[in-house]
Formats: C-alpha cells, sequence, structure tokens
C-alpha cells in the first residue's frame, strides 16, 4: 500500500508536465494510461444471488484521490471487465442489475458469470490510471459451514461482561442509499460448538429495529452474530449477510494497571558461569479498550536487548489469556553465561495505557559440587556394599563362626547343664557307627564338646525311661540322627524325640538339632517330627563331602551348638592320635586298674580322656575295670563318678 501511495503522489506531481507515460503519446488528446497492475488488496468475494460492490482502489487514499476533487477537475471514472478465459477487456454495460455509483460498481445480484478482472480507469484529456481488482463469485455451498452464507470477514467486536452495546449491521448505510424504502435487517446468532443457528428473544439479547441490543454481556453469548439485510429496488427484492465475531472482555470497572508476577521481592535465580541461564519473567497485562498496546520487556544495565550482544536473546509467550487480559511470559536467555554479568542489572518491566511496573532480578552464583569425588565415592561404596553381599552370601557360615567365637557366651558359665549335647539315634549298625565313631569323635575330641550317650553313659539296672528323660534334661542340644529307621513305634528313640521337643516347648532351655544321615521321605517321618520339623534347624550329611572338618555339614552343625573355641590343627590332630594309640592299648589288655582321686577326674585332664575311654570298652567290650580310691571322688560334681561306681571293682 505503501509504494501504490507514493506512485500516485508522483503521479500527480508529473501530471500536466513531461511523464515516461505522457512523453510516449503521439497524439496529444489520447493520452497514455498509467497500470497499476492488480490491487493488493485482494480479491473481493461477494454470494451468489446476494448484493455486491466493488470500490475503485484509486480512492481508497483520499488524500491522494477524492471522488469529488476529481469530478471537479475533471476527470471521468471508467469501468471494464476481463472475462476469466479471456485476454481483452470489456467496458461494461450498465444495467438494471450492474449500475454505478461514486467510485462503486454495484452487483444487484451477484451472478456467477461476474467472476473475473474488474478495472476502474481515471482520465481526462491530459492523465490516466488504471487499477484492476478481482471479484469471485462464490455459491452458497461453497462458503456456508454453520450459518448463514458469508463472504465477507466478519468484523471484530468487543463487549465487556456484565455491560452492554449496540451492534450495528456492517454497510447498512450503503443498503439505504440503494434501497427505495427503509432497509429490514434479521439478526442470527451461532452457538459454537453447537453449530446451530437461530434468531433469538431473551431479556439480555433483544433486537429493536434494525440494531442488536446486549443488555447484559455473558460468556456464553460470545460467537458468530449474522446480520441479513433486504431491501427493495424496482420491484425487486435484494439482500446481502454480514457477520459480527462477539468477544467477551472483563469488566472496564477492574483495575486495568499491569504487573509483574515473576520474578518476586525474595526471588533468586541461581546460575552457573560458562552454561546457558534462562531468567523467566511472568506479567499480567490486562486489556484496555480502545487503546489495547501492552508490552513485557528485559532490560539490562538500562539496555534493551536490540543494544546488547547477541548472546542475550529472548521468548516471548502467552500463558493465559482470560478474556483478553493476557499472562505473558518472558524469558532472557544469556549465553555463555560470565561471571562479569553478576554484576549487571536485569530488570524486567510491563507498560500498557494504564500504568508501568518493573522488577529487578537478583542473580546468586552456583556453588560447585565436586561431582566427579562424589560419583567415586559413591561408586566405591557400591562396589564395597557389592563385595560384602557377595562375601556374606558365600562365606555367611564362616562370618558367623568367626562373631559367635569373638562374641559368643560360653553357655558352660549361664546354666548347670551337664552335656552340651545328647545324641538320638537308631539302634543299628549303620547308624551307630557313624554316631559312635564320626559325630562322638569330632564333637569330643576335636570340638571339645561333652557328649552324652544313652548306651554309653547310661548306668545297668536303672529305668530307661527315668534315665532318658534325666540325660535330655540335663543336655543343651538334643542332635536327634534323622534316617529311614529313626522313631520308629515304641522305640527309645522316639522318646528320646519325644522328650526334647516337649522340653523345648516348655523350658526352652534345649534346643532340637537335626542331623539328616540318610534321605527320608517327609511320609515317612513319625507324627511330632513332621510338627516340630518346621521350627528345627536341618544339617545333612553328605558322605565323603562332610567328612573334613572343614566341610560345610561342621560348620553349619557347630553354628547350632554351643559356643566352643575350636583348637589349632595340630593340636587336634595330637589329640586325635593320642586318643586312638590309648584306645587300643587298653583293647590290648585284660583288666584296666583306674587309681582315683579328684585330680583324675579333672576337666580335660589326660587320665579323665583314660576313664571315658575305659567307660566306653566296658559298655561296648564288657572289659573289666578295676578301681583304686586314693582320695575320696564321692564329693566331685562329675558324671564319670556314678557310672565308674557301677563298673568298677572298688
Amino acid at each position: 500500500m505503501a509504494t501504490f501511495i507514493s506512485a500516485l503522489v508522483f503521479l500527480l506531481a508529473v501530471m500536466g508536465g513531461t511523464s515516461p507515460a505522457a512523453s510516449q503519446s503521439s497524439a496529444p488528446t489520447e493520452p497514455m494510461c498509467y497500470d497499476w497492475g492488480e490491487s493488493s488488496e485482494g480479491a473481493v468475494s461477494v454470494v451468489e444471488g446476494e448484493v455486491g460492490w466493488l470500490s475503485c482502489p484509486l480512492f481508497s487514499h483520499p488524500s491522494v484521490y477524492n471522488y469529488t476533487s476529481t469530478q471537479s477537475a475533471g476527470h471521468n471514472l471508467f469501468w471494464y471487465r476481463l472475462p476469466e478465459g479471456h485476454d481483452l477487456e470489456q467496458p461494461i454495460t450498465y444495467s438494471s442489475r450492474l449500475s454505478k455509483d461514486r467510485e462503486r460498481l454495484f452487483l444487484q445480484p451477484a451472478a456467477a458469470a461476474d467472476t473475473g478482472q474488474y478495472i476502474c480507469m481515471l482520465r481526462n484529456k491530459s492523465s490516466c490510471s488504471k487499477i484492476a481488482i478481482r471479484l469471485k463469485v462464490l455459491r452458497p455451498d461453497d462458503v456456508v459451514k454453520c450459518a448463514l452464507p458469508v463472504a465477507v470477514a466478519p468484523i471484530e467486536d468487543l463487549i465487556p461482561l456484565q455491560e452492554g452495546k449496540t451492534l450495528d449491521c456492517p454497510d447498512l448505510q450503503d443498503a439505504t442509499k440503494m434501497s427505495e424504502s427503509a432497509p429490514k435487517v434479521q439478526w442470527y446468532f451461532v452457538a459454537h460448538p453447537v453449530c446451530d443457528w437461530y434468531p433469538f428473544w431473551d431479556s439480555d439479547r433483544e433486537q429493536k429495529g434494525n440494531s442488536l441490543q446486549v443488555h447484559l454481556m455473558m460468556e456464553q453469548y460470545q460467537g458468530l452474530y449474522y446480520c441479513r439485510v433486504q431491501y427493495q429496488r424496482r420491484n425487486q427484492t435484494l439482500n446481502f449477510t454480514r457477520s459480527i465475531n462477539v468477544t467477551a472482555i472483563l469488566p472496564l470497572s477492574l483495575p486495568k494497571e499491569p504487573s509483574i508476577m515473576n520474578p518476586t521481592h525474595d526471588q533468586i535465580f541461581t546460575v552457573k558461569t560458562g552454561t546457558e541461564v534462562r531468567l523467566v519473567c511472568r506479567g499480567q497485562l490486562p486489556f484496555v479498550l480502545d487503546k489495547p498496546w501492552r508490552e513485557i520487556w528485559w532490560t539490562v544495565d538500562g539496555k534493551t536487548l536490540d543494544k546488547l550482544p547477541d548472546r542475550f536473546t529472548q521468548i516471548n509467550r502467552v500463558v493465559r489469556d482470560h478474556f483478553r487480559d493476557l499472562t505473558i511470559e518472558n524469558i532472557l536467555v544469556i549465553q555463555d553465561f560470565q561471571s562479569k554479568d553478576l554484576k549487571r542489572e536485569f530488570y524486567c518491566s510491563v507498560k500498557n495505557e494504564r500504568g508501568f511496573d518493573t522488577r529487578r532480578a537478583q542473580l546468586e552464583e552456583e556453588v560447585s559440587l565436586p561431582t566427579v569425588e562424589l560419583g567415586c565415592g559413591l561408586g566405591v561404596t557400591l562396589l564395597l556394599m557389592l563385595i560384602l553381599f557377595v562375601v556374606y552370601h558365600v562365606f555367611w557360615l564362616e562370618l558367623l563362626l568367626l562373631y559367635r567365637s569373638w562374641f559368643g557366651t560360653d553357655e558352660r558359665h549361664t546354666d548347670d547343664k551337664e552335656f552340651d549335647v545328647y545324641i538320638s539315634y537308631a539302634r543299628n549298625s549303620e547308624e551307630e557307627q557313624f554316631v559312635l565313631l564320626t559325630l562322638r569323635r569330632v564333637l569330643e575330641n576335636e570340638l571339645g564338646y561333652s557328649v552324652c550317650i544313652f548306651d554309653r553313659d547310661s548306668l545297668p539296672g536303672g529305668t530307661i525311661t527315668d534315665e532318658t528323660l534325666s540325660f535330655v534334661a540335663r543336655s543343651r542340644r538334643l542332635l536327634v540322627v534323622v534316617s529311614p529307621g529313626y522313631a520308629s513305634q515304641g522305640s527309645q528313640a522316639l522318646l528320646e524325640l519325644k522328650a526334647g521337643i516337649d522340653t523345648m516347648a516348655l523350658a526352652g532351655h534345649l534346643r532340637v538339632i537335626l542331623v539328616q544321615y540318610k534321605p527320608v521321605r517327609r511320609k515317612g517321618w513319625v507324627r511330632e517330627l513332621r510338627r516340630a520339623r518346621v521350627a528345627l534347624a536341618l544339617v545333612r550329611w553328605q558322605g565323603d563331602k562332610s567328612r573334613e572338618l572343614s566341610s560345610r555339614f561342621w560348620k553349619r552343625l557347630r553354628v547350632e551348638l554351643p559356643v566352643r573355641r575350636v583348637s589349632s590343627r595340630g593340636e587336634d590332630e595330637e589329640e586325635s592320635n593320642l586318643s586312638e594309640a590309648i584306645l587300643q592299648s587298653m583293647q590290648r589288655s585284660r583288666r584296666l586298674l583306674l587309681v582315683l582321686s579328684p585330680n583324675f577326674l579333672a576337666e580335660k585332664s589326660f587320665s579323665l580322656l583314660e576313664c571315658r575311654l575305659g567307660l566306653y570298652l566296658e559298655n561296648s567290650l564288657r572289659a573289666s575295670i578295676i578301681a583304686v580310691v586314693y582320695r575320696s571322688v564321692s564329693k566331685l560334681a562329675c558324671v564319670e563318678v556314678p557310672q565308674l561306681r557301677q563298673a568298677t571293682i572298688t
């Protein structure tokens, strides 16, 4: 449009003088016409069957061309038409349907054949100018979506909530000039997104004459309002349709001064040098009717961003649109933030017609954390935790035994029990051999436990039931060797098992340990064993794999037994060899002569070992024992004393 106006000014300046167009003219009565091409305002659209008109673009700026002044200067306005598909322009023949009024060409009504290019030419004897404008006649089906057919873009109109306004149909004055009587207007409303249109009559909105009166604006009244204008001309009813897009705004009585929501007065932005920093400013910018301009911007040391280096940029976005009151967010982006930027003054400002507000952004440098050191420390910690987890799951028995050896309590100092372990087993050759030659030997000789075996330690002539209950009650652990033949109905093993389970359940001073010598199906277990299995520890003997003292079997068994310190390997081998040598010497002797004294039965003495081996041979091989009482041993609280009284010749 600016180019068009400047060209018109230039044309007026050279009118009557020498110009490129005039100099090329051969006849002064036929000046060459200056062609402005096609109007930049775009094509004019008209709905087929409705009234439409074309305004000559030469008069779009009255300061350049004015219709009244051009008429007084002898200029005449002519209209030509270039139909679609033709190269030669044709003069328009005026009729009742096509007429000219001042600078306008009226089509009453428009037909589909009227589509094409129209040229308005302004000329006199010395000058000529022309410009083209395109007309599109649209079918009603091409423009109708939800309501009446309208080819002209809707006009925007704003109405404050809880207030009123009168709406007039656009171009109604033009219809009044062309009509032979007063035009009539019918209003319609389209409720989106229902896509339904209807005339309306209610207390808030009503049609008064040709105008629409909105008494009280509500949010649901927003939308497209259509007005259809009808008038009479030459006994013909003509019409055209226009639309108004009505939008609600907040009441004018509300405060309209802008304000800054972010940053707050006490907010501090944490920044890091060498990185991209974003400072966010959020402002509330109310809408001011008739003067809607508003802006939000950043300044650095009092300078706007267009006066700063390229590393300072800003990004605007609308966060909220509440009835044209906007909440706008302006982000100041600083590339490669430098330490000197901490000394700059960053201000965010908002402004509209009613006021101004500004606020400073306070910056603080971020304290760098030793990420590498923290990462390495965390990695080492996780690695150690993983190693400890693996070590615990692989060596948990060893760790538990080590803990018990350091911090475990020796039960011999806390109770009055005589035996550490009472062994219950099936009385047959295989289980008996396992108990006497393996379990007993390791527990007594290598692990240092005092073991009670009924067949070895019971006195002849006693009651089996009473002595069994007595032995079980005087033991800290009941070790049950489970095998297919164990605890058959009515056997002594069943009595020992019941006594141990009852003592464990009632008194709690005895723990029962199950040693599975051979695999046993669960249905082969006696009822008492099945019931107590859930609460009992089970240690499985795995043949040759379990013979070594360092095997899992002995470690698992030691966890369940009372705390004892294990002697060194050399001492264990020496004591084991010594026991075997003494046992072999006794087996080759016809009589065993024991000289009794208090020191003879001292704990862990060599003589006590000989006494126990002699009692074992007397029970198993019926060897003869002769006891010589050198000093009285009747007051000693030792289990071997009553056994010697029954088994020896004193």
